[in-house]
């Protein structure tokens, strides 16, 4: 009888506790989420760093490569692309002293790539030495 009146407590304690799980978990759901929110948002920051400094190197690879009245031109246009059309920005290029230089400046995509974009920008810049072309 003793042994009945045990089980008979111990399903009645695991009955009472039954939806503690659930509340739990509910509770725990909004921190969750915005966690997960807040990693993807990260990983889109360092994309749009890695998508700036690789668009630089390629337009100054691709300006050192050109002739000389044509490497702005070629440096702009080596710039642009690479980069996926999501991600919005601008790629200026100069020469000068023997030395060509590109900035990338792009902006950080809020959430979903295309739709929204911080109001800073990502830079990206490269330099290389003009190469001779007799």
């Amino acid at each position: 009888m003793q042994r009945c009146r045990r089980r008979a407590s111990a399903f009645q304690r695991f009955r009472r506790d039954e939806g503690q799980v659930t509340i739990e978990f509910l509770g725990m759901t909004p921190l969750i989420l915005v966690t997960l929110v807040l990693l993807w948002q990260f990983v889109l920051l360092g994309y749009t760093f890695t998508l700036a400094g690789n668009a630089a190197d390629k337009a100054v690879r691709a300006a050192t490569a050109a002739a000389p009245g044509e490497r702005e031109a070629a440096c702009e246009q080596a710039g642009r692309d690479d980069l996926p059309g999501a991600w919005s920005g601008e790629v200026s290029c100069s020469t000068g002293g023997g030395y060509v230089t590109a900035d990338v400046h792009l902006r950080v995509p809020v959430l979903f790539p295309g739709a929204l974009a911080f109001p800073f920008q990502v830079d990206g810049h490269a330099g290389a030495v003009e190469e001779d072309r007799d």
